[in-house]
């Protein structure tokens, strides 16, 4: 009787054992799939190296400025336009003392004409100093004054089709200024002002947005070619506010307050 006793006790003393490992096992493993613990001094990822922005790097920053009337800063009553802006933001941002060595832009410039003066050793001399160059071309190689871009008995509607034939003509050749530019200083920052619509409030179609999308995009084929190219996104700014951002005397240049919007991007793109 006793050793029926003793041999159940034992059988349920087993059992007891057997219920505790198993809930304490089951707990352990519910919580490594819950929350989840790298073992030891295992690294699940190694952290993607980051290199310094160019204001971390330098401490001066000279600016080259070249292109057409946007670069000059046509249209803004200060004078200032977004090359002036940047300087003094970027000199706010930084601490550090900020240049422009030479803002070769000069308004109504094609790319054609751009392109033959990066030819020029002063140019080339301007660009070999630069820390950051800022850019515009192609507006005029589009829109070319509005020769032909408008239609309708008052001619008051916009004509995508005038501006889209002259988008591959003026690509080839901004292909031609990338890689001067790369060539003349490989190592400073290139920024890219892109394209907006000035006439988007005469196209009741749109179609002048994709034309002026085609060429940021191709533009943009070009720079991605160079790490050290960058693209600024404009279309945004005016699509939105485009009576707000333009100039109320020529109803194509940015006013004050649209240069003010550019020269944010380009900070907080360097930044």
């Amino acid at each position: 009787m006793k050793s029926s006793r003793f041999i159940w006790g034992a059988i349920g003393l087993t059992a007891s054992i057997s219920t505790i490992v198993f809930a304490v096992g089951f707990a352990y493993a519910a919580n490594q799939i819950w929350f989840p613990k790298a073992s030891g001094d295992l690294q699940l990822a190694t952290p993607a190296p980051t290199k310094p922005s160019i204001i971390e790097s330098s401490s001066k920053l000279q600016i080259v400025a070249l292109g057409d009337s946007l670069t000059a800063g046509t249209g803004d009553n200060t004078g200032k336009g977004y090359v002036g802006r940047v300087r003094e933001k970027l000199e706010k941002a930084s601490g550090k003392p900020v240049f422009v060595l030479n803002n070769l832009a000069i308004p109504g410039y094609k790319s054609d004409q751009l392109l033959a003066d990066l030819e020029l050793k002063k140019t080339q001399d301007a660009l070999a100093q630069a820390d950051i160059i800022l850019l515009t071309i192609g507006g005029n190689d589009i829109f070319a004054g509005g020769d032909g871009l408008f239609k309708g008995d008052n001619q008051t509607e916009f004509n995508p089709e005038a501006a889209e034939k002259r988008v591959d003509p003026a690509l080839a050749k901004m292909e031609k200024i990338i890689s001067s530019i790369n060539q003349a200083n490989p190592k400073a920052t290139l920024l890219y002002i892109g394209l907006y619509h000035p006439f988007l409030d005469l196209d009741p179609s749109r179609q002048g947005s994709l034309t002026v999308q085609r060429w940021n995009n191709g533009v943009f084929k070009l720079t991605n070619k160079y790490p050290q190219m960058l693209i600024v996104p404009t279309y945004d700014l005016f699509e939105q506010n485009l009576i707000k951002y333009l100039s109320s005397a020529d109803h194509f240049h940015p006013n004050g307050d649209g240069y003010e919007r550019i020269a944010d991007r380009i900070v907080q793109i360097l930044k």
